[in-house]
């Protein structure tokens, strides 16, 4: 497993990730993190993927699932997930319910960004749909979405100009907005025989199976088509 280019210690990690070093150590005996890298003196470190993962647990476990149900849950994901992807798994989880959104003082929220934002990145994440203002200057609260923190502060990585990035926001909005009406009418007909209480379990259930069968297909649809492309320039 790489740890990329931070090297953080157990403290650092418990502090990054709002949980303690126990909770670490915890999961670590339970298998659900990877043994830190030894370094001199036999220190343990960890990378930017054992933050990823602890917060992909953290989610995981504040939807309600048991601990034994989050070790088959990531028993399922391939074993070199990177940082991205392990964001995308976050964002996929967050999405099973709504009520994400929190406001944080800008010190949390550089906090859980795990750096330091200047304006023009505040102004990204606003653009995103991330985090934006939400109190005057003095106070610098901001909205948050959880969920998709941790994948917007990536993008901001991301060698692509701020418009290209909002315009691939809008092309995604559009596309799934369309998906969704589509999906949404066949359930629609599937269950239009159904007691109104048999439709929402199905709706909460279903939820999280579409939202992972369209990450999957768009991922799939997405390397065809970046393969295809690097063929013609090549």
């Amino acid at each position: 497993m790489t740890t990329e280019t931070e090297a953080l210690t157990i403290d650092e990690l418990a502090a990054r990730a709002g949980v303690t070093v126990r909770t670490v150590r915890f999961y670590g005996t339970k298998g659900l993190l990877p043994p830190p890298v030894l370094g001199p003196r036999r220190v343990g470190r960890y990378g930017r993927e054992h933050l990823a993962r602890l917060e992909l647990i953290e989610e995981l476990q504040s939807r309600g699932m048991t601990l034994a149900a989050i070790e088959r849950y990531l028993g399922q994901l391939p074993p070199d997930l990177s940082v991205r992807d392990l964001a995308v798994q976050r964002a996929v989880v967050a999405s099973w319910a709504p009520g994400t959104v929190e406001t944080v003082s800008r010190a949390e929220l550089e906090r859980r960004a795990g750096r330091a934002l200047g304006e023009e990145e505040l102004r990204r994440l606003a653009a995103m749909g991330v985090a934006e203002r939400a109190g005057d200057a003095d106070e610098e609260l901001f909205r948050v979405d959880a969920g998709l923190l941790r994948l917007g502060v990536e993008l901001l990585d991301v060698p692509l100009s701020h418009e290209s990035v909002l315009a691939a926001r809008a092309v995604l909005t559009e596309h799934s907005r369309a998906a969704a009406r589509e999906l949404s009418r066949l359930l629609r007909d599937a269950v239009a025989d159904k007691d109104a209480r048999d439709v929402r379990s199905l709706s909460a259930r279903m939820h999280p199976l579409v939202v992972q069968a369209l990450l999957t297909t768009f991922q799939r649809s997405l390397k065809e088509e970046l393969r295809e492309w690097l063929d013609e320039e090549g």
